[in-house]
């Protein structure tokens, strides 16, 4: 019985392992220029997307601004990424109406802000996070999504789309100029 629980322990902690190992090499995989990855979720008439990018797609740098375009360009940014009945369109008869945006980004954040968090070191590869929620009145007539991400960032190419929902789970590539996520129901 001891030799059992012995080699049971050995196998949780080698499943562990492997899976710590695949979920770094993922993330380090994951950051691609000109790849965006988008997961939207359905849950009755929530509307949730969530998406990841490197800087450079969405900005040309991954770092800190350092002058006073790098700034305007990086509040430029924040700005259009907060805007998400421009960035995400659903559809019309859906009547889906965004109520919540968040954007994380450790090279946008304050100096302090950044500093506490990344004990003043740069990071080489900056990312940016953001999520969006809709509430949509009539959320069976949702059928697709229009994305302006291609039309709001000129350095993205391809945006890796996953969808999942009660009866739905899919996944798409998009790439210039196909622009809409179909949501098959």
């Amino acid at each position: 019985m001891r030799k059992r629980m012995q080699l049971v322990n050995s196998l949780v902690v080698g499943f562990a392992v492997l899976h710590l190992s695949t979920s770094a090499q993922a993330t380090e995989a994951a950051h691609v220029h000109g790849l965006m990855h988008l997961d939207i979720a359905i849950d009755k008439e929530l509307l949730t997307l969530q998406l990841a990018s490197p800087l450079d797609s969405l900005l040309g740098f991954e770092r800190r601004p350092r002058t006073a375009a790098e700034r305007q360009a990086a509040d430029a940014l924040l700005k259009q990424m907060a805007d998400a009945a421009t960035l995400f369109k659903p559809d019309a008869a859906a009547q889906c109406v965004p109520t919540k945006v968040s954007i994380e980004s450790a090279a946008l954040q304050s100096t302090s802000q950044a500093e506490g968090r990344n004990g003043n070191k740069e990071s080489e590869h900056a990312d940016l996070e953001a999520s969006y929620e809709f509430n949509c009145a009539y959320p069976d007539k949702l059928t697709a999504v229009e994305i302006g991400l291609f039309v709001a960032f000129k350095r993205l190419q391809k945006i890796e789309v996953q969808v999942a929902g009660a009866k739905l789970q899919s996944k798409q590539t998009l790439q210039r100029p196909n622009k809409v996520v179909k949501l098959l129901r």
